[in-house]
């Protein structure tokens, strides 16, 4: 099996259009043409995670966090990005990354594993993504409507929240007059056609418009069709930034932090002063969400579980909610697990693989007897 065919399953998880401008996510090297002995999933590609993926007979490592996010201008080992790379490329181990167009994905990405491990339902994006849908306009015989709304639908148009198949169809009289050299399907070239006609119109997701109008007009029976994709306002509900939602019963805050602790398996949540209010709406963001502050607020969160939020920035959320910080790696960590389900579940018969390598670069003193990232929890007298 190649290595795109693997690829292929993640970009329909998590479409590389929905990563951030600043992300370098998708393939960073090897080539989607080598066959593939073995995946290893992990959250960081670093050189000790490629040596492992060599000594596991792994030859693709899929990863959460790009090891490279700007240009390399030099390759000398000068730090462990360059390291890492250099040893990926000696052992011919294809890295992919697969970053903010996952957090991106409400439904099966990062923060919707997060939601489901708090016990968070009915989740949505605290930010909804722009820019990510279109409308679709074809106008076909009435004859070949049935046919070629197919041939969209199964191409991956249709698709508003929970429901498939969508669309709009209205009949009208559609008119042309063939010109020399073509072959039109009915009339002739002697005088104005007029046509029984169907406007389809249809929402598309824009990564997909290519390959929807593609599909459409092997479907159409006409020479020249005759169509109009106009970008939308509209945002796609399942795509966006960060997660808003609620818990089966409301708890007290204490509750919701102990349950927190354990869920992330920290010893420690940095945290805002407590409102004295129950928890009921909870908003989350896997790696760094202090940008969603406000969104939270707005959004009338109880609590918001996020990561990588500087000092100034917990005043933001004032007495409407609290803020709780659980670090960076430790918000992202059931990421490991979700690609290693995701890749296991399709392919049954192929090795995938957890690493086993630690690759949180943050530690805790506790004062128990040492420090270490993520792992069992102390209490904390």
């Amino acid at each position: 099996m190649q290595i795109s065919a693997i690829l292929g399953l993640l970009e329909a998880l998590a479409p590389p259009a929905y990563q951030e401008s600043y992300d370098n996510a998708g393939l960073i090297t090897g080539s989607g043409t080598w066959e593939c002995t073995g995946v290893l999933t992990t959250l960081d590609a670093t050189e000790e995670v490629v040596r492992e993926a060599i000594l596991r007979g792994c030859n693709l490592i899929v990863a959460h966090h790009p090891i490279v996010f700007r240009g390399l201008k030099r390759l000398n080992g000068a730090n462990y990005i360059e390291q890492t790379v250099i040893a990926a490329i000696k052992g011919d181990v294809a890295i992919y990354a697969i970053h903010t167009n996952l957090d991106n994905v409400v439904s099966g990405g990062v923060n919707g594993r997060i939601a489901e491990r708090l016990g968070i339902v009915g989740g949505r994006p605290l930010l909804s993504r722009e820019g990510v849908l279109q409308k679709l306009f074809c106008f076909v015989p009435v004859d070949h409507l049935e046919v070629v709304r197919s041939a969209i639908f199964a191409a991956g148009a249709g698709h508003i929240g929970r429901y498939s198949e969508c669309g709009f169809a209205v009949e009208g009289a559609g008119t042309f007059l063939a010109g020399e050299g073509t072959k039109p399907f009915v009339g002739g070239q002697d005088s104005r056609h007029n046509e029984k006609e169907a406007r389809l119109e249809v929402v598309v997701p824009a990564h997909l418009s290519a390959r929807v109008v593609k599909a459409m007009i092997a479907a159409h029976p006409y020479e020249e069709v005759a169509y109009d994709l106009v970008s939308l306002a509209n945002t796609h509900p399942d795509v966006g930034s960060g997660l808003i939602g609620e818990l089966g019963e409301e708890i007290s805050e204490m509750a919701f932090l102990d349950r927190a602790r354990a869920v992330f398996g920290v010893a420690v949540i940095r945290h805002t002063r407590l409102t004295g209010r129950g928890v009921k709406r909870v908003a989350v963001c896997g790696g760094a969400g202090s940008f969603l502050i406000s969104k939270a607020l707005s959004a009338g969160a109880n609590f918001y579980i996020t990561s990588d939020v500087k000092y100034h920035e917990f005043f933001d959320a004032g007495d409407g909610m609290v803020i709780a910080d659980v670090g960076h790696f430790e918000s992202e960590q059931f990421t490991v697990d979700l690609l290693f389900e995701v890749l296991r579940e399709k392919f049954r018969n192929f090795a995938v693989l957890k690493s086993d390598v630690k690759t949180n670069p943050v530690n805790y003193y506790t004062g128990f007897g040492g420090s270490d990232p993520v792992g069992d929890v102390h209490s904390i007298k």
